[in-house]
């Protein structure tokens, strides 16, 4: 099966690092520049440097080469959220099946990947590939597992033919909603943990103070999803608490990462400009927000969050708040 992945990020690279000896895969790069070094060294000097790529990866800029490479094949769509409609519109009538990687509400609309497909490329075979995954550690084949999502069952089956190896576990699931949302929250809880393991102290603000607020984010997390129409089971999975889990708590973790510096006082503008990769909590917190105050799903820990991002209240302010909150019913 051909494949081709649209996107020379991390996990784009790293994706198309651990299928290349099984299956003939071009990476796409926007930046052409980019992609002759990456073809000339044989690395991704800007995201991956450490990572050898394979002779068997193909490495051009040419998104039309790209496409036509992957026609009755795969493509995966690897770009941040943010550039997802655009690919999408570009794939057009690809004649391959499409996945995409990024994870997140898109920032000026709030829709989710699977809504954005339907709106702009509604007769594209499309799902999400989710889970908990730091891009350095497929690239290495180290153990991990994901899912793909989609209502369409043949392109998850054509998924699992191509991604699944003896490093690189992939499961089905028909509830694509579900897959998104918790790839999703799950970049905002992250924050959160961040702040908390960021406060003063040798610890933080403690293990017990973390394991709270991965629990109770995972409330969260459900509530909203039910109320946009997944499955409460699909929270229990990799998508959900499994990726939740690692980004929560890895020291990998780019959202934990803005956690822990805006808990140090660090201004949000300098540590982007720094951490040199995308995180995608940052501007999905409010759109996260904007969709729960629509359907009148409470999520306070997201409420906090993304009243820290917008400077309205300090790291602390915000944990004294949800610790302050009234006694309720666990459920």
């Amino acid at each position: 099966m051909n494949l081709s992945v649209l996107g020379a990020g991390a996990w784009g690279t790293a994706l198309a690092v651990s299928v290349c000896a099984r299956h003939p895969t071009r990476l796409w790069a926007r930046d052409a520049a980019q992609a002759a070094q990456m073809r000339e060294t044989r690395r991704n000097w800007i995201y991956l440097p450490t990572v050898d790529l394979p002779a068997a990866l193909a490495i051009d800029a040419d998104l039309d080469a790209a496409l036509a490479h992957a026609r009755g094949g795969l493509v995966v769509i690897a770009t941040p959220m943010a550039g997802l409609e655009e690919m999408l519109r570009r794939v057009g009538d690809a004649g391959a099946g499409v996945l995409w990687l990024c994870k997140g509400f898109e920032q000026v609309s709030g829709r989710l990947g699977h809504e954005l497909a339907r709106e702009v490329a509604p007769r594209l075979r499309t799902g999400v590939l989710s889970g908990p995954s730091f891009a350095i550690e497929v690239a290495r084949g180290q153990p991990t597992a994901l899912v793909v999502a989609s209502g369409d069952a043949s392109l998850c089956d054509e998924a699992v033919q191509a991604l699944h190896s003896e490093s690189l576990r992939v499961y089905t699931s028909d509830d694509p909603i579900g897959v998104e949302v918790g790839g999703a929250v799950k970049n905002v809880l992250a924050i959160a943990t961040g702040i908390a393991d960021g406060m003063p102290g040798d610890d933080g603000l403690g293990l017990n103070a973390r394991a709270a607020l991965i629990t109770r984010g995972l409330a969260e997390m459900t509530r909203l999803g039910v109320a946009l129409g997944a499955r409460a089971e699909t929270f229990m999975g990799l998508s959900g608490l499994g990726d939740l889990v690692l980004t929560a708590t890895g020291k990998l973790s780019r959202n934990r990462m803005v956690g822990r510096l805006l808990a140090q006082g660090l201004p949000l503008a300098r540590i982007l400009a720094e951490l040199g990769h995308v995180a995608e909590g940052v501007s999905t917190a409010p759109m996260v927000l904007r969709r729960a105050q629509a359907l009148d799903v409470e999520m306070p820990i997201t409420q906090a969050v993304a009243a820290v991002i917008d400077g309205r209240i300090t790291p602390a302010l915000a944990l004294e708040q949800l610790m302050g909150r009234g006694a309720r019913s666990e459920t």
